[in-house]
């Protein structure tokens, strides 16, 4: 007879999870489609109104300046909120531990039974993790917070920053190299390619499927776009 085929130690098999990816993929994709499309958009709307090209170039510029600086303020301001009442709550948690383990120790039983397990290894599990790390297990699975998880304003801010840039870099890069006539075309279509690739680069970096967030962000860039075009063009006719 043939051998049953041995089971796998989970330490064997590489486990590639995206989840501790969340805070920076989500700053740094959010920049990178905001520099593109507000830049773009931009350019668009000012060369709409017949402005020559060196204004529209910069406006370019001074838009990636400025939204990089509010994109790295903003994210740091609200990830900076987030890491606050993060931190309230650990030191709510550690006093309350202090003034009676026993109770929170309890609580962390209730969890795991409210999850499945039995009373008596609920209560087993709880007494375990609480000598390793009673802080830590009541953070996690009282709190649902985690290391992965945790807020890192700089980080964020850095991320929204950077990124912002190297999204308006694309639109600029078109008012320096295409034609004066064709400069609103150039950039519409230049936008929406790097559009569907932040799009599907955002989905593939979190395990997505790559064909509706891709689809989402070209008709809203492509709106976005139109808008400021009219826009423009009134603006242009009036002056």
């Amino acid at each position: 007879m043939n051998a049953a085929p041995a089971l796998r130690c989970p330490a064997q098999r590489a486990e590639r999870h995206r989840i501790d990816r969340v805070g920076w993929l989500r700053a740094a994709v959010l920049g990178a489609n905001d520099g593109l499309l507000s830049t773009a958009s931009l350019i668009v709307g000012v060369a709409a109104a017949a402005v020559t090209a060196d204004k529209v170039l910069i406006t370019g510029v001074a838009g990636l300046v400025a939204g990089a600086m509010s994109m790295a303020a903003g994210e740091y301001v609200s990830v900076s909120s987030q890491a606050d009442s993060e931190t309230a709550e650990r030191t709510l948690e550690t006093a309350e531990l202090a003034a009676d383990p026993v109770v929170e120790q309890l609580e962390l039983a209730k969890i795991y039974e409210g999850r499945g397990l039995m009373p008596a290894l609920a209560a087993e599990v709880a007494a375990q993790l609480t000598m390793r790390d009673a802080l830590g297990s009541h953070l996690r699975d009282e709190l649902g917070l985690s290391e992965a998880l945790a807020a890192r304003p700089v980080q964020a801010a850095m991320a929204s920053a950077g990124s912002f840039a190297a999204g308006a870099v694309l639109p600029i890069g078109c008012v320096l190299l295409a034609p004066a006539a064709l400069l609103s075309e150039t950039v519409f279509v230049a936008a929406l390619l790097g559009l569907a690739g932040l799009g599907a680069a955002g989905a593939a970096l979190g395990g997505a499927p790559l064909l509706r967030p891709t689809l989402r962000v070209m008709f809203w860039g492509a709106l976005a776009m139109a808008v400021t075009i009219v826009v423009g063009r009134l603006f242009g006719a009036t002056l």
